[in-house]
């Protein structure tokens, strides 16, 4: 059965025996349906919508916690199988919409899914990331028809109007004490219950990437306390910084620039929405005027077939390459500078038309470079995608099967030009194989591996690891 592999991980996280109770962050209200149904729908995908609609659901009406219910129930009431209702799990996370509690037992866990209200339509169009991704999903004329849809007149209306509403204390008079009856008990009658919360309604939490995502302390030591003073450099200026990094892929000399046309002297501030609008002008700029999309960074964990620490070099290949962004994996391969925007665009838009997971990708990265004299085609590229595609690839270990299976269907490059073999490509100056960090490390799953094995020059080392990679490609 396909992703058979898998199923010993994922039972590791849930199981369908598992009980699970719901319940609300605070009141979810019918506008929060419109909310989720057209914004954060798009982003999430239907399934990722239904779970939460499923547990919205089994939630009584003005109440904020469910009875208790198992995961095989779940996947019998939506028709998903337990990876499916996982991954819904794992998207609704992500952008803010569940967090999830786990209680283990000594056969058993028990969880809490607990809803979070959606933002507000005002909140979710002036948020950096959430607005960028759904503009770039459903297109420009689709946008701004929500924009409208979830918009009204403003108090324009009232210019010719005056206030004449009556404050309380004009209306109002507090009785003196000796009108209240008195009673020893009045203090715990007005305080709160012993265990309990008052049903209302919290505060949506907006998407916020952590800092240790960005090099604020480069940033810092190269701004110029005369262009941007670093007591401009708040607290909300270093949360949106963290967000449009993430975002667009701007690094901290880019973010320099862009803080300084960002600076309000009037008013003595960084203008956050100027920032925005940079760091949008500059991704524009360098991607062919394309905004960026929501996609899984690296390859879901349910795919994820390597082990945490793994032994052989093999398991090391995969586990790189699963935990690699393809972003990343072509900065690799030119040993650490940036990939060219014509490279990321090709990766782009096979990732979006293909929908291939990012391990898959990194596969395809991998072969292609290797085949190609270090050349991306993009006709090559989408020959095989699309082939990979149709197959049903999901793992990094079938992606690689395939390419063994097919016997070299693949080795003819674009325009009919051959790779050449590795030996000759290690020759060059230049980083022809992908050579991570962890290759130089000793494999401990050799018994008895000689004292002389962890001293070989780096030549040797490098050819060892070509013969490995070429095994893999043959």
């Amino acid at each position: 059965m396909k992703g058979l592999d898998n199923m010993g991980w994922l039972w590791q996280e849930i199981t369908p025996v598992d009980r699970y109770t719901a319940a609300c962050n605070g009141l979810l209200y019918d506008y929060d349906r419109k909310v989720l149904t057209m914004l954060y729908q798009p982003l999430i995908g239907p399934v990722a919508f239904s779970l939460y609609m499923t547990l919205w659901a089994q939630i009584e009406e003005n109440r904020l916690w469910s009875g208790e219910s198992s995961h095989h129930e779940l996947m019998d009431f939506m028709g998903l199988n337990l990876t499916a209702v996982y991954q819904a799990r794992l998207k609704l996370e992500g952008i803010g919409l569940l967090k999830t509690f786990v209680r283990k037992g000594e056969d058993s866990r028990t969880f809490i899914y607990e809803l979070q209200p959606p933002l507000s339509p005002a909140e979710f169009f002036q948020d950096g990331m959430l607005s960028v991704y759904l503009y770039r999903k459903i297109g420009k004329s689709q946008y701004l028809k929500l924009k409208k849809f979830f918009s009204d007149r403003s108090v324009q209306f009232l210019h010719g109007y005056s206030e004449v509403t009556k404050k309380f204390e004009d209306i109002y008079e507090s009785a003196v004490p000796s009108d209240i009856e008195y009673s020893p008990s009045l203090a715990a009658d007005l305080g709160e219950i012993a265990g309990q919360d008052f049903i209302g309604r919290h505060e949506a939490d907006r998407i916020q990437v952590g800092p240790e995502h960005f090099d604020f302390d480069l940033l810092m030591a190269g701004l110029s306390e005369s262009l941007v003073p670093k007591r401009l450099i708040t607290r909300k200026v270093r949360e949106a910084i963290s967000n449009l990094s993430y975002l667009y892929g701007i690094d901290a000399l880019q973010m320099k620039n862009l803080l300084i046309s960002a600076v309000d002297e009037e008013n003595d501030e960084i203008n956050i929405e100027k920032l925005r609008k940079a760091a949008r002008d500059w991704y524009q700029m360098e991607n062919y005027d394309r905004l960026p999309m929501l996609v899984d960074k690296i390859q879901p964990p349910i795919y994820q077939e390597a082990p945490d620490k793994p032994n052989t070099k093999e398991e090391r290949i995969i586990h790189y390459l699963e935990n690699t962004s393809p972003r990343q994996l072509l900065t690799d391969f030119q040993g650490g500078g940036e990939a060219s925007a014509a490279d990321l665009k090709i990766i782009e838009d096979v990732m979006f038309t293909q929908r291939l997971l990012p391990g898959v990708i990194n596969v395809l990265i991998h072969y292609v470079l290797n085949q190609s004299d270090m050349k991306l085609s993009k006709a090559y590229v989408d020959t095989i995608a699309s082939h990979w595609a149709r197959k049903g690839v999901k793992t990094v270990r079938e992606a690689i099967g395939l390419l063994k299976n097919e016997g070299g269907k693949f080795s003819e490059p674009a325009g009919g030009k051959k790779g050449r073999p590795a030996s000759s490509r290690s020759a060059k100056p230049v980083r022809t194989e992908l050579i991570p960090d962890w290759f130089n490390e000793p494999d401990h799953s050799a018994a008895g591996k000689k004292e002389h094995d962890l001293e070989k020059s780096a030549d040797e080392k490098k050819q060892e690891i070509e013969e490995i990679l070429k095994k893999f490609r043959n």
